[in-house]
């Protein structure tokens, strides 16, 4: 599905956040009167125009605070969240620059105001986490504290936390469940404050999550479910192999190896000089790569960003990491949904790998182009996929 652009990454991340209109964290309105005005590729022109709007949404928010227009305020807030975070979603080739925090921690406090409005079903948390702490949010459908199955949702390769909302926590709540959201390393504030990057033993960053929910009276911990997102997808698997708490686990969608994803981007060439140890070759053909696709050159300026890489060829080593095996997957006990999306952009044939490999009591689910859920995380299909997910999990938990 493309909306709005030619451009194969610039169409998916205005799907992806156009999906946000069903939670209210977009309208479609203002994402379209932006996006007339972007330059196809061009990440200053990207940036420039979700920024202005923005700081349009976020100024009315503002004067409605003043009015004493709370509803209104904290609707306006969590778009204004929604754009900021767009506005520097294409910026991270360039560590540095000042326009990453400072949208950044723009999209961060309007969130919180907006949680703030919404009362204390919304609270925001800090995981403990080897010496510091992790963000996160606890969601839950009312004010008591009446203990009730929980979902544990972390992100992937570009997630930020105000996002894992929409992906989840809003149709947890509809249908009574618990939701904590949180930002791990590699993703959100601690990369961009703490400057804490990504690691392949995500069960180091989980387990201390299920430490957390189960202190608290709301959290029946015999209903604790997994789900991970994107390249979380792998990062959630690895955690439910080694962490057993968990009675249910979605791999949204399911990955099996970020290496492959990456080379499957780039020209065979380059593959060769990888497998020939040439990082001087690989690092300028894929520099080349870069210049000529958008995908291809947000992937690697994302990656040397969250995973700490110092050039192509070492994002590429380290990505080796960020991979399944056999012995892995085995030692999953949960009952596991795994879910595709036939259009996927960076995973294809993927989930079927997990699930094959899986021992577990497992589902596959695969979402398909005529119900306008082939992209990437059914990205603009958010309902359909709530509807899945939710009813797959009601069932696995009751029984």
């Amino acid at each position: 599905m493309k909306v709005g652009f030619k451009d194969d990454s610039f169409a998916f991340e205005l799907v992806r956040n156009l999906g946000f209109v069903y939670y209210g964290g977009s309208d479609i309105g203002e994402l379209f009167a932006t996006a007339e005005n972007i330059t196809e590729g061009d990440f200053d022109s990207w940036y420039e125009n979700w920024h202005n709007r923005g700081e349009r949404v976020l100024g009315r928010a503002k004067e409605y605070l003043s009015a004493g227009h709370l509803v209104s305020a904290r609707e306006a807030l969590l778009r204004a969240s929604t754009y900021y975070r767009m506005a520097e979603f294409y910026l991270h080739g360039t560590p540095d620059d000042p326009r990453i925090m400072a949208d950044s921690k723009t999209s961060q406090e309007t969130y919180a105001k907006a949680a703030e409005l919404m009362g204390p079903t919304w609270e925001p948390v800090e995981i403990p986490y080897e010496g510091t702490t992790l963000p996160g949010y606890f969601y839950k459908p009312d004010e008591s504290n009446e203990p009730r199955p929980t979902l544990i949702f972390h992100g992937g390769y570009d997630s930020s936390l105000e996002e894992l909302y929409y992906y989840a926590a809003a149709a947890a709540v509809r249908r009574g469940y618990n939701c904590l959201t949180f930002d791990g390393p590699g993703q959100g504030m601690p990369l961009r404050e703490q400057h804490l990057v990504f690691r392949h033993d995500w069960e180091k960053v989980v387990t201390p999550a299920v430490d957390y929910v189960l202190t608290r009276p709301d959290v029946d911990g015999d209903r604790l479910a997994l789900k991970g997102m994107s390249l979380g997808g792998y990062l959630a698997a690895r955690a439910a192999a080694f962490e057993p708490r968990f009675k249910a686990v979605i791999l949204f969608d399911g990955v099996w190896s970020f290496y492959d994803c990456i080379v499957g981007i780039l020209p065979p060439e380059a593959k060769k000089a990888l497998d020939d140890e040439d990082a001087e070759t690989y690092n300028d053909l894929v520099g080349k790569a870069m210049e000529a696709n958008t995908q291809v050159r947000w992937t690697f300026t994302q990656g040397l960003f969250s995973c700490g890489a110092k050039s192509y060829y070492d994002l590429t080593v380290f990505s080796r990491k960020l991979s399944l095996d056999r012995d892995v997957v085995e030692r999953i006990t949960s009952p596991t949904l795994v879910m595709k999306a036939d259009g996927d952009l960076f995973f294809k044939g993927q989930p079927e790998h997990v699930f094959d490999t899986l021992k577990a009591s497992k589902t596959f689910v695969a979402f398909h182009e005529e119900d306008g859920a082939e992209n990437h995380c059914q990205s603009g299909a958010l309902a359909y996929k709530d509807e899945v997910v939710f009813n797959w999990l009601d069932e696995t938990l009751k029984a």
